[in-house]
């Protein structure tokens, strides 16, 4: 079979080995001149420039838990399942360099059927179009046949030495920004809820909008705007929205041992996403970082909108870690009520 990615998986070809050459077939080495060696051997092999350091992170996607088959179209399941990795890339205000995979799928996922791709096909199709998309080869990875689908991306990325965003460096008096919109991938996700499969098939063909839908199954990761804050020594702490704006926040002023206060009214929300939503929503894949009073930031960066939604605090033991001021000027504790795993 053919898409229009290239030679997929042919009828008559079957097991490991096959699943193996397909991929080397459709992954581009061309992306990076950091991967020596990629797919083929026991170890990919990358070189870094002097003065860079590397930044790692491995994201999970599980059928079931990350993704619901009947609602998210195998593309945007390999889309989503490396932006998670991409994002805590642009977090930490490096460029990506190589990606590896680790699948596990049913056998039946690997059988073309119908005239259609198998739904390996078209997670990679899906995967490998957001890698090209920042540069970042496929190097390896692993395959295994498994009783639900699951995939595991590491990314690893360069960052100049000592200057990575890291989420301990924010001080009091620091405002806050994040970039983008919120809540519209919550947004989406409550609509495919709603309406299933028939709204995804729609989302399918609109991917280059900004719908709740379109937010929700092709975030973008702000790989762009990180670097750009650490080319310009523009941030002192960062982190990405995958948790919700309420989780993640609390986590930065955690590491960084202050309080922050965030004002309602300033929340740049998604035009489809409520409150709730934008406040503790996930899988908005945005930055949210923080900057010292004298440091200009514009009002977009890379061409994404940037808001400043709060400023950072002192600690004071007993109070809130972060307090929401509403727009009627109320100010209450805005607890973390974002994803939380085994919560």
């Amino acid at each position: 079979m053919r898409s229009k990615r290239g030679e997929l998986t042919r009828k008559g070809e079957g097991g490991e080995l096959a699943l193996v050459n397909t991929i080397r077939r459709l992954a581009n080495h061309s992306g990076s001149g950091r991967l020596r060696l990629g797919i083929g051997d026991d170890c990919a092999l990358l070189g870094f420039k002097e003065g860079e350091e590397v930044a790692i992170t491995t994201d999970l996607s599980i059928s079931g838990r990350h993704f619901r088959p009947e609602w998210h179209p195998p593309e945007a399941v390999g889309h989503r399942a490396i932006a998670r990795g991409l994002s805590d890339i642009a977090a930490m205000g490096a460029h990506p360099v190589a990606a590896f995979l680790s699948l596990g799928v049913p056998q039946l996922l690997t059988v073309a059927r119908k005239g259609r791709d198998s739904w390996v096909d078209r997670f990679l199709s899906g995967l490998l179009a957001l890698a090209e998309a920042h540069h970042t080869p496929l190097a390896g990875g692993d395959l295994a046949e498994s009783p639900l689908a699951i995939a595991d991306i590491v990314l690893l990325g360069a960052v100049p030495r000592n200057k990575a965003l890291l989420r301990s460096g924010a001080r009091p008096r620091d405002r806050i920004f994040v970039t983008g919109s919120l809540g519209g991938s919550a947004a989406g996700l409550a609509l495919l809820a709603e309406r299933g499969a028939r709204a995804s098939r729609a989302a399918m063909n609109s991917r280059d909008g900004d719908s709740s839908l379109t937010r929700h199954l092709w975030p973008q990761p702000r790989i762009a705007q990180g670097m750009w804050l650490v080319r310009r020594h523009a941030a002192t702490a960062a982190i990405d929205l995958s948790d919700g704006l309420s989780t993640d926040l609390h986590h930065l002023c955690t590491e960084s041992g202050v309080s922050a206060t965030i004002d309602a009214a300033a929340l740049p929300i998604h035009p489809q996403a409520t409150l709730m939503q934008a406040l503790h929503g996930g899988e908005d894949y945005e930055l949210l970082f923080t900057a010292k009073a004298t440091q200009n930031i514009p009002r977009s960066i890379a061409g994404v909108a940037v808001t400043q939604i709060g400023t950072i605090t002192k600690k004071v033991s007993g109070a809130p870690s972060v307090t929401l001021i509403s727009e009627t000027g109320i100010a209450r504790p805005l607890l973390p009520r974002g994803w939380q795993h085994f919560s």
